[in-house]
């Protein structure tokens, strides 16, 4: 993968992800996230891919002052952001495939949202739970199918056709993991055939759909794939074809579901 399929991202991009995206995907999940993991006082946690640090903070809360949490993303931009929303929580750059902490360190292991976009997922699977403590819970979150998201499908359409195959493959990278097949195969070849894959529903809410594509442009991959030409033309034909989605307040709204998975260290 290229570093934009990866996630790789500026601070500048980051500083759009946490204002835009973050309320509107990532922030609701992460109550949802923190619940399978069965996060509660007093725990150490690791939350991986932790990106600006949406989940990382929810689980902070939850620990209170005698519990931990460590936030650890492979992008220092997305640090950058988080370090500035969270200064007294700790903060690690590192690549989840070779996790920087003993074995048996945590109670818990999550991750939001950020499996899809792992060089090696089995290796970071086995990674993530080698560093779990007997009894210790792993709780992972992707998004489903591009299928069951009609907004981004759409979207992903429209990228195709105006920007061509290479932009739209890097665009649906977030959603290749998204069935419970998929996820179950991925687990089992990392050691956890009895991981449960839960899927659950989700809304993606966007102030409008102007602010939602300019958001897509330069709080993500495009802004580094696409011409300032193909950017017009992407915010003209957005207004038609997104018109679907529109409420009546002016806001954006559609289906966006997601699949959590979680296991148990024996």
């Amino acid at each position: 993968m290229n570093e934009g399929e990866r996630g790789q991202v500026s601070g500048s991009t980051a500083e759009v992800y946490e204002d835009f995206f973050v309320p509107a995907l990532s922030q609701p999940w992460a109550k949802r996230v923190a619940d399978a993991a069965q996060i509660r006082a007093g725990q150490l946690v690791l939350d991986v891919a932790c990106g600006t640090g949406a989940l990382t903070r929810e689980i902070a809360a939850r620990v209170g002052p005698d519990g931990s949490v460590i936030g650890l993303d492979l992008n220092e931009g997305m640090l950058e952001v988080a370090r500035r929303k969270a200064p007294t929580l700790e903060w690690r750059q590192g690549p989840v495939e070779a996790l920087p902490f003993a074995s048996a360190s945590f109670d818990a292991v999550v991750s939001q949202f950020g499996l899809m976009f792992f060089d090696h997922r089995g290796t970071a699977i086995e990674e993530m739970m080698r560093v779990l403590r007997p009894g210790g819970r792993l709780a992972v979150a992707v998004w489903s199918s591009l299928e069951t998201s009609p907004g981004y499908a759409a979207l992903a359409a429209l990228v195709q056709r105006l920007c061509g195959d290479r932009v739209a493959e890097v665009f649906r990278a977030p959603f290749v993991l998204g069935t419970p097949q998929v996820l179950h195969s991925i687990f089992a070849e990392a050691g956890l055939p009895n991981a449960e894959v839960t899927p659950q529903g989700g809304t993606a809410r966007y102030p409008s759909i102007h602010s939602w594509i300019d958001a897509e442009v330069r709080g993500w991959t495009l802004g580094d794939v696409i011409d300032d030409d193909q950017v017009e033309r992407l915010l003209t034909e957005a207004e038609e074809v997104f018109r679907p989605f529109v409420t009546r307040e002016g806001a954006v709204a559609f289906s966006m579901p997601a699949l959590i998975v979680t296991a148990t260290k024996a």
